[in-house]
């Protein structure tokens, strides 16, 4: 990036208890630094019915495929990603059995008592390990969630101490769920790039070959008052694309459109799949990166898993130049590194694709 880059973020202290120690001590309360102030966009309000999002199926094999069918598909591709900014993938090669193991085996850690999951928690100023939000600043509004964050790949990045040997085929299972995405990736980056009537390699070009997968498993434990917290704060993801198996039972994702919020349905067995932040970028402002929020649940747990695919930090990402022209001019910069502005921007409940504008 041209400009001078920002310092990590610095954590100020760990937070005395996880949240569902916190929602084991029950209560009908919840601490005040869990408390929201109402955002500025869409309804501050969360004891609401929300109306329900039109997220289009897409079938991943005819995205992959060179049938007369293919055509529409990328039609409903380019359609989706430049209005929502997410799909609903199906046959996307993944066993339905398959997920539901994950899903199990996502619950069972969580379910482990305290100290067994205390044996993987992030150190401070670090994000892999199990744990919660980064203290950054003394008036930080927390997110109602505990996570597990892991990098995935490349696997000689992968930090084993945080990978938990309890279940016993977590790793195991794990590692084939991440082969299996890196194939959908690059269907998924190359249809993409074919929808814009752009060689089909462009993205995946600026993607790179050094890139990251990042995993979080997230846990949202029973909340006394929906009306007050979320799971998760309204922000974009910084990913250039992020895949996210949801909970087959209980809702709580919800994505920011016209300034409205709604509610994401539950498709069973698809794969949720939204683009970030680096993506809105190298198409100049086609593809939108969604801004979402979690809200929580009185009544019942949620858990899900999100796996981000980010380009390495030095690999340069900025519009496509055949995306470019007097009507659509350019806007935004050559940026690299765009990750290490996240925490900070997200943090300050703002869009950290701000610095990236002209």
């Amino acid at each position: 990036m041209a400009e001078a880059q920002p310092l990590g973020p610095i954590e100020l202290q760990p937070q005395p208890k996880t949240v569902q120690e916190l929602a084991a001590i029950g209560g009908k309360e919840v601490p005040e630094r869990y408390i929201r102030k109402a955002d500025n966009s869409g309804d501050g309000a969360l004891d609401v019915c929300f109306p329900v999002l039109d997220v289009p199926i897409i079938d991943l094999q005819l995205l992959a495929s060179s049938s007369s069918n293919s055509g529409e598909e990328l039609d409903k591709l380019r359609s989706a990603l430049s209005s929502c900014g997410c799909i609903q993938a199906v046959n996307h090669g993944i066993p339905g059995e398959f997920l539901v193991t994950l899903q199990e085996l996502a619950r069972q850690f969580f379910a482990l008592p305290s100290e067994e999951k205390k044996k993987y928690s992030r150190e401070i100023g670090g994000i892999e390990g199990y744990g919660n939000d980064m203290i950054l600043s003394e008036n930080q509004i927390l997110d109602w969630t505990d996570r597990l964050y892991l990098i995935l790949s490349p696997e000689q990045k992968r930090t084993l101490k945080f990978w938990p040997e309890n279940p016993e085929s977590f790793r195991e299972i794990l590692h084939e769920y991440s082969m299996k995405l890196q194939v959908i990736l690059e269907v998924l980056l190359k249809a993409m790039a074919r929808s814009l009537n752009l060689e089909e390699n462009q993205f995946l070009q600026q993607y790179g070959d050094q890139a990251t997968m990042q995993t979080r498993f997230n846990f949202y434990p029973i909340c006394p008052r929906p009306d007050l917290a979320l799971g998760v704060k309204p922000h974009a993801d910084g990913s250039a694309i992020t895949m996210l198996l949801q909970d087959k039972e209980v809702e709580g994702l919800q994505v920011l459109k016209d300034d409205q919020w709604f509610n994401v349905p539950i498709v069973p067995q698809a794969l949720l799949i939204n683009v970030g932040d680096q993506i809105e970028i190298m198409t100049n402002g086609i593809f939108k990166s969604p801004v979402h929020r979690v809200v929580t649940n009185s009544e019942r747990e949620r858990t899900t898993l999100a796996v981000f695919c980010i380009p390495h930090p030095d690999q340069e990402i900025q519009p496509v130049e055949d995306l470019i022209n007097e009507t659509n001019p350019r806007l935004y910069k050559r940026v690299k590194d765009y990750v290490s502005l996240y925490f900070q921007y997200y943090q300050q409940g703002r869009r950290p694709i701000e610095a990236a504008l002209i």
